[in-house]
């Protein structure tokens, strides 16, 4: 049976053996059109115009569109592993990675708007579904607060596209900032189990960092209240009693850095890569806190920080690292990853840091932000549409 298993996992084309080949790569080269695309509208150049508008379709896709497909890899692959099960493989994976692809494209065509929302929602419907179904199946309580957080997030969505569709930006605001604590929820599960795992391994530690069950459930919690409180307020307006909430969670942050943190990180691109885009975790809530007591202007900028540094700081290292493990390579990715790294990081900085005082932060961070998923797809593209090395049907 086995032999069986393994011939017919080796007939199927590389591309489509595992969720993360088709979603890491589509996600990647999405990250990258999508941002300069968004760059060029800042500049002054819009080449489409998408339904609803640049702002509507940026806000949404770089969620919905690119977060999730790295999701969707992560977590497809992932779940194998966790549950003994096989995942999704050929034209069962090829059929959800079209409803994403569908998705993406459909913002371009001239469709109603409520055809767009359920093409939209498809996609994240049938994810939450495929999961859901491994983690069911296979009994794992342990795992089913992620699959919670996916169905929030699918709810997010669509609260989102029920606001493009009647005309209310203020809905889709509510819908995509507590779609992006919900992310940062899902962060801070995923990793709470790889990021001292993966540096453990990687600085050939004899232990990992203890691991602290309350700081996972406790930064759970307060990401689910956070977006709650987006998700409800109409205003979106500071309010002082909720900064404690902010605070606490930035705290908690720092914490796990702290019970993390080994000065060896540092000579390991993989690993700072890593801890530096979780520190903009913290970073966001405490900007968030200053927002509400009335000491920082802007909320967007903390935003960003949550959605640039710490969400796409942790994508780009993630798919730096998992997707060497799960091709058969050693976990040494090219050098010039450490340079994607700090351009990733660079642009978050400009992002944070520049963007509020002037135009040209927004342009460095786009820049910053397309080199870095540039140089990914230079040296990690190829990978995922070929065997692994290994000679593992993986």
């Amino acid at each position: 049976m086995q032999v069986l298993d393994r011939r017919a996992a080796l007939s199927i084309p590389p591309l489509w053996r595992l969720g993360f080949r088709p979603f890491f790569l589509g996600g990647a080269l999405f990250a990258l059109l999508a941002v300069a695309l968004w760059g060029a509208a800042l500049a002054g150049h819009p080449a489409l115009q998408p339904l609803g508008g640049l702002l509507a379709w940026h806000r949404h896709e770089m969620l919905f569109g690119f977060g999730l497909a790295i999701i969707a890899g992560f977590l497809l692959t992932a779940v194998q592993t966790w549950t003994g099960l096989p995942s999704l493989s050929g034209r069962p994976l090829m059929a959800l990675f079209g409803a994403w692809a569908v998705g993406r494209l459909a913002w371009f065509l001239p469709l109603p708007v409520v055809v767009l929302a359920l093409l939209q929602l498809v996609f994240a419907v049938a994810l939450v579904l495929a999961f859901g179904r491994m983690i069911l199946k296979a009994r794992q309580k342990h795992n089913a607060p992620i699959v919670v957080v996916l169905a929030l997030l699918g709810a997010c969505q669509a609260l989102t596209l029920y606001g493009l569709a009647v005309g209310d930006d203020g809905l889709q605001r509510r819908g995509v900032l507590a779609a992006l604590w919900l992310v940062a929820a899902l962060m801070g599960i995923i990793g709470g189990r790889v990021i001292p795992f993966f540096t453990q391994r990687g600085l050939g530690l004899d232990s990992q960092a203890p691991a602290k069950p309350w700081l996972m459930w406790s930064l759970l919690a307060g990401s689910l209240g956070i977006a709650a409180l987006f998700a409800l307020d109409p205003g979106q307006q500071p309010h002082p009693l909720a900064a404690p909430l902010f605070l606490l969670v930035a705290g908690l942050h720092v914490a796990r850095l702290w019970l993390w943190y080994h000065p060896g990180i540092w000579r390991v691109p993989l690993l700072w890569s890593l801890h530096l885009a979780y520190a903009w975790m913290a970073v966001a809530a405490l900007g968030m806190a200053l927002w509400h007591l009335g000491l920082l202007r802007q909320p967007s900028l903390a935003s960003h920080a949550l959605a640039v540094g710490a969400m796409g700081g942790l994508i780009l290292a993630m798919l730096a690292r998992v997707s060497l493990g799960h091709t058969g390579r050693p976990l040494t990715p090219p050098r010039a990853m450490a340079w994607a790294f700090a351009l990733l990081h660079g642009a978050a900085l400009s992002r944070v840091l520049l963007a509020g005082f002037s135009s040209y932060g927004l342009w460095l961070a786009a820049a910053g932000w397309c080199l870095a998923f540039a140089l990914f797809l230079r040296y990690y593209a190829a990978m995922f549409w070929s065997a692994r090395v290994d000679g593992h049907p993986g």
